[in-house]
């Protein structure tokens, strides 16, 4: 069998829960930036019970995954993420909250909101795009001044 035949129900698996997930965005109304605003501003707490369930089936899948499989689907074994808090970490999750703040865009629901056309959030992804790329270029020349003699 090729390379590309056995990648295939990976990539398929892959698909499937992206359009999940766009889906559930969408059902949850999390693609339209006013009801994220209104949450935010603690006018409408729905987005409360679709995150904590959110959290809940994450939780319930991470731990119950390894007792009830032996191994995952498509990999050989169970792979922790360990996270490393630093203060690039926490610069970079205040300047997320706050673009989320102001504008009510998360890049998720951005991308699942352009399925069902609403355009203006191009505005919003290229945005988080550029700050993609200034902190990409920022983070190279950083790392290219260290390494040199």
């Amino acid at each position: 069998m090729s390379a590309h035949a056995e990648t295939l129900p990976k990539h398929l698996a892959t698909l499937a829960a992206g359009m999940l997930f766009g889906f559930g965005l969408s059902l949850s109304s999390m693609i339209q930036p006013e009801v994220v605003l209104s949450f935010l501003h603690l006018q409408d707490l729905g987005l409360a019970l679709v995150m904590g369930g959110a959290v809940g089936v994450v939780v319930l899948t991470y731990s119950l995954a390894p007792r009830l499989l032996r191994q995952p689907v498509f990999d050989t074994h169970f792979q922790s993420h360990p996270s490393v808090w630093n203060r690039d970490t926490l610069a970079g999750s205040a300047l997320f909250g706050v673009g989320w703040g102001i504008c009510g865009v998360c890049p998720g629901p951005a991308i699942a909101a352009l399925g069902v056309g609403n355009w203006d959030l191009l505005w919003a992804l290229a945005g988080m795009a550029a700050g993609a790329l200034v902190q990409g270029l920022r983070v190279k020349s950083t790392s290219q001044s260290m390494t040199r003699p």
